[in-house]
């Protein structure tokens, strides 16, 4: 058997895929607003208006002139005449007079000449269309200005910019319907092993069900990408070769759990070999999942995973789930970019040279968060299920102290 080689690191192994990507790897497309959340902006947005385009206040109350406040205290009131009201949704036609009031309520357009508006609570109508004020406000206070929130022609969402709901808000605000974002990334997924048989069929001796190809779907799916699923190619490298062209002809980024490992029967680096430019790498230092496969094939990212789910999971987690996030921004990952803080139970060991995952449950015991290993082979689905997070030792650590504190990625 052959040895693995050219390890590289996770880090490199990133830079080396995105590296080649070319800039057309996903086009632009323009989609409903409603419908954009958490996709990446394909080109810079300016304002074509100011916003908002009328001062409006942010209280119910009375608009005013603010010098016809200043020196109004509890004890000491200031009294004025109130002309009329502000209705809401209609423009402003009072033009507001020295030592006058104007009813308004919260969002109403100021009228002309006002530049303030005192809060409700801080008023009495003392009848005879006289309200007394008992407390004095500044200019502008309590409003918001015309374009305070942006002016005509100015940028306001650069090319890349993510689109949570306060871009998605701005963007309605300002007259957007329709928007240009970044294609989801569809990614073709391809198990194989002759082994493996779909969940709905009984294994007979020796064969098992496919698991990785529902369970990268998912991840697929939660990453923010479109998955696009071909099923099980047994260990045959012309098969494997003829579904890899059709998943580069129809999808951006292909999946291969199985076969990358150095065996007398595994073929994927032999197939992604024939590709142009072809194979990057061979071997990355993390664990689980070392004999991972890099590819670019016709300007497609090919990954060859490990056959064994948690590692073929953790590789993905690593490695895959930053490549779709060039289209998209999930919630599971904008989460997952916030790590808890907790504090290892145990100590553990991690072999010079590598990465380590470690699958870990978290607990609440009093004011902190334990974070409890899960500790078991790459095959074993349950570990996990049974896990809500992984944290990682870097390749300059060779473990750690329990006790310590660490910051646990949520799955």
């Amino acid at each position: 058997m052959k040895e693995l080689f050219s390890v590289v690191t996770v880090e490199e192994a990133r830079e080396l895929i995105s590296g080649v990507l070319p800039d057309s790897w996903l086009p632009a497309e323009e989609v409903e607003l409603l419908n954009a959340f958490g996709r990446r902006l394909a080109s810079d947005i300016y304002a074509p208006e100011d916003l908002p385009p009328f001062s409006r206040s942010s209280v119910d109350g009375y608009a005013v002139r603010a010098r016809d406040t200043f020196g109004a205290t509890e004890s000491m009131p200031g009294f004025l005449n109130v002309s009329g009201e502000v209705e809401m949704g209609q423009a402003a036609r009072l033009e507001m007079q020295a030592g006058g009031a104007v009813w308004i309520p919260t969002g109403g357009m100021l009228p002309p000449g006002a530049d303030a508006a005192v809060m409700v609570e801080h008023t009495e109508d003392v009848g005879g269309g006289l309200i007394t004020v008992h407390r004095p406000v500044t200019v502008g206070e309590n409003i918001i200005s015309r374009g305070e929130d942006c002016r005509a022609g100015q940028l306001v969402l650069a090319e890349d910019a993510r689109l949570r709901p306060a871009e998605i808000g701005l963007l309605a605000g300002l007259g957007f319907t329709r928007v240009r974002v970044a294609a989801l990334a569809r990614v073709g997924i391809i198990s194989t092993g002759d082994e493996i048989v779909p969940p709905g069929e009984s294994p007979a001796a020796g064969q098992i069900r496919d698991v990785n190809t529902y369970a990268l779907a998912a991840q697929v799916s939660e990453s923010g990408g479109l998955p696009v699923c071909y099923g099980v190619v047994k260990d045959a490298a012309s098969e494997l070769a003829r579904v890899l062209d059709k998943a580069l002809a129809e999808t951006d980024l292909v999946l291969i759990s199985g076969g990358s490992s150095v065996g007398v029967r595994d073929m994927t680096a032999e197939v992604l070999a024939q590709g142009k430019p072809g194979v990057l790498f061979h071997g990355i230092a993390i664990r689980p999942g070392k004999p991972t496969l890099g590819a670019l094939i016709d300007g497609r990212p090919v990954i060859g995973l490990p056959g064994h789910p948690a590692s073929a999971m953790v590789v993905f987690k690593a490695l895959v789930a930053p490549l779709l996030a060039w289209g998209s921004y999930s919630l599971a990952r904008a989460k997952a970019e916030f790590p808890v803080q907790a504090i290892l139970t145990q100590s553990l060991s991690s072999g010079p040279g590598r990465e380590d995952y470690v699958r870990v449950k978290l607990v609440e015991e009093g004011d902190n968060i334990l974070a409890v290993p899960v500790l078991g082979k790459s095959g074993l689905v349950s570990t996990l299920v049974e896990a809500d997070g992984m944290l990682r030792i870097p390749l300059s650590k060779e473990g750690l102290n329990g006790g310590s504190p660490v910051k646990v990625s949520r799955l």
